[in-house]
């Protein structure tokens, strides 16, 4: 209500001036004190801490989450919120690479070290990532830049009892099979004892996650940042497939997931990029398996 100031209580016009100089004063001190609604709608919404007892149902177990476990999670949540996620699933036809794995493991096995899926992938993603360089650059969100990396070193998710570490292996286009075999067995045994350096887990470029071992098919992987990409392997399976020869075959289907940033990755070349992954592998040069 506007107090009047005029003759028996009369509101006059400098009342109404007063009062209205008033209401925009206190209406600017509210904006300084409290974020704008832009600045509310730009930050991630985060969960509310769980307050239930659920030792109402039955009888419960609590443990404290360890350090790395909590630190994982964070890791986790700020790239799900803050990066738009898009994922490209494919497949592959590893036939042919099965039996080249087949074929040469023996040779492996007499140094010391064993043949996998991963090595391969870590060897072809080496040369489809000089291809396509977007997938091997990061985001700097607050200059509007894009860095490309001129380097090849690619991070490798390691299940471990205290959780998911992700040693990164440098220089992949630079080593052989043998020696990035030996490498990532050294590195994931580390990994598994806690006895990583801090520049063991620094400055990888891409990411690959391979659960097929565990039996799994296709699933969506989350980037590991500062980084715009991850694959995801699952579990070949055989299956029937047309093949050009206008016949059905047994071959060995491997599915994969590609997670990318869309603020720089366009689908488009998320698609590209898978399928020349996939034929990195199917057409995978048998010249850098021999030893």
């Amino acid at each position: 209500m506007i107090p009047g100031s005029g003759h028996g209580g009369r509101i006059t016009k400098e009342d109404v001036q007063q009062f209205m100089a008033m209401l925009q004063t206190q209406y600017l001190q509210s904006q300084q004190q409290q974020p704008s609604k832009t600045a509310q709608a730009s930050q991630p919404l985060k969960a509310q801490p769980l307050t239930v007892d659920f030792s109402k149902w039955g009888s419960i177990k609590i443990k404290a989450a360890s350090s790395l476990r909590k630190k994982i999670g964070q890791k986790m949540s700020d790239s799900w919120t803050t990066i738009p996620h898009v994922t490209q699933f494919d497949q592959a036809d590893i036939t042919a690479l099965m039996e080249l794995r087949k074929q040469y493991n023996p040779q492996y096995e007499a140094k010391g070290a064993k043949l996998t899926l991963t090595a391969f992938a870590l060897k072809a993603m080496s040369t489809v990532l000089k291809d396509y360089p977007q997938f091997n650059a990061s985001y700097d969100e607050a200059k509007g830049e894009i860095i490309y990396k001129h380097y090849y070193h690619i991070g490798v998710a390691v299940d471990t009892e205290a959780g998911l570490i992700v040693p990164v292996i440098r220089d992949v286009d630079q080593k052989d099979l043998l020696t990035l075999m030996i490498e990532l067995n050294d590195l994931a045994q580390k990994a598994r004892q806690r006895k990583l350096s801090v520049e063991e887990l620094q400055g990888g470029t891409f990411t690959i996650s391979n659960l097929g071992g565990l039996g799994v098919g296709q699933f969506t992987p989350i980037i590991n940042a500062p980084e715009l990409a991850i694959l995801g392997m699952g579990r070949g399976q055989l299956k029937p497939v047309y093949t050009s020869k206008k016949t059905i075959e047994p071959r060995i289907m491997m599915p994969l997931g590609l997670s990318y940033d869309h603020r720089v990755i366009d689908g488009a070349d998320g698609a590209r990029f898978s399928r020349s992954f996939a034929k990195a592998l199917e057409q995978f040069d048998e010249s850098l398996i021999k030893l």
